[in-house]
């Protein structure tokens, strides 16, 4: 890992770093020139020159990066990467808790979690950190970006540890609702159990028949939409609010279970079916709500519960 960064957080974003040591298969004999190196490991991607000329590299010292620096390993270099326009995601991000170890937010559809592919300053993380003046927040889990509700982010480095672990050892309970067509089929509750797997760089997860389950959901059945909830969906009347209680964390796991039980959930773009919805295009909220989270909290053993203010149906607010 880099020693701290001489470059502070823009806008709620670390600068990137690079380290000028050689990898396996590299011949270190070919840069003569620091400016050689850098072209190398990231020419295809930025206008070395350009950045060297404006002083948009710079060492641990601080002093920028000049195009005549003759090369040397093990060097760190940190920049700030020139990020695409985004369109912004509505809404806004209420924060239903603070204190000096936590932030509990209610999260909005359409917002990523945390900075990645097409969505960083769309997102949770860097929103968050310049709007709270918090530069080490961190969120302890995920929700999907097309997912809304309670999310608990770590207010410093310090802490992350005690609450990520209580995440992995399954000591939070969480209750999420979701809306999704009724089946009078279908005897609830249910408990499903199954085997997902997901490839990375693909969009959907996948069900693993013959395989050890890994994956466990409680899906209950809580209350049929109203006539004026109908309503405000649109479509085919006929719908229902489900009460969910994931004991394991897998992606799409929810989304996945749902699906397999005939009654998936109401505006997902990936399940059954990956519909090609524009990046910007915020009209139909998946209907998937963190309702609830419940937890003990592992630094000073108080009794901790969050409900998100959000209720379903969702409605666009583009």
């Amino acid at each position: 890992m880099p020693p701290r960064s001489p470059l502070p957080q823009r806008m709620g974003l670390d600068a990137a770093w690079l380290n000028s040591a050689a990898r396996p298969g590299e011949d270190p004999r070919e840069w003569v020139s620091m400016r050689d190196w850098l072209h190398f490991r990231v020419g295809a991607h930025i206008d070395v020159d350009a950045f060297i000329e404006d002083g948009r590299f710079v060492l641990e010292s601080g002093e920028p990066v000049l195009a005549a620096d003759p090369y040397r390993s093990n060097v760190f270099v940190w920049f700030y990467r020139d990020l695409p326009d985004e369109a912004p995601v509505p809404g806004d991000i209420p924060v239903l808790f603070r204190d000096d170890r936590i932030v509990v937010v209610d999260k909005p559809a359409f917002l990523s979690t945390i900075p990645r592919g097409r969505h960083v300053r769309e997102s949770v993380v860097v929103r968050l950190r310049h709007e709270l003046g918090l530069p080490e927040l961190t969120p302890m889990h995920r929700l999907d970006r097309v997912t809304s509700g309670v999310l608990l982010m770590s207010v410093e480095r310090r802490y992350r540890g005690a609450y990520q672990t209580m995440f992995q050892d399954g000591e939070v309970t969480k209750t999420y609702r979701a809306v999704g067509p009724v089946s009078d089929g279908l005897a609830l509750p249910t408990t499903v159990r199954n085997h997902l797997h997901k490839v990375p760089g693909t969009m959907q997860a996948e069900v693993l028949a013959g395989r050890e389950p890994n994956s466990e959901s409680l899906v209950e059945f809580e209350r049929a939409l109203t006539s004026q909830e109908e309503a405000a969906l649109g479509g085919e009347p006929g719908r229902a609010v489900y009460r969910l209680t994931p004991r394991t964390g897998k992606t799409h796991q929810l989304r996945i279970h749902l699906w397999s039980l005939g009654i998936p959930i109401e505006g997902d773009p990936l399940y059954p079916a990956a519909r090609n919805v524009a990046i910007d295009d915020f009209s139909t909220p998946l209907q998937l709500l963190a309702s609830e989270l419940r937890f003990t909290d592992p630094v000073d053993g108080s009794e901790r519960s969050f409900v998100s203010g959000r209720a379903l149906p969702l409605v666009s607010t583009n």
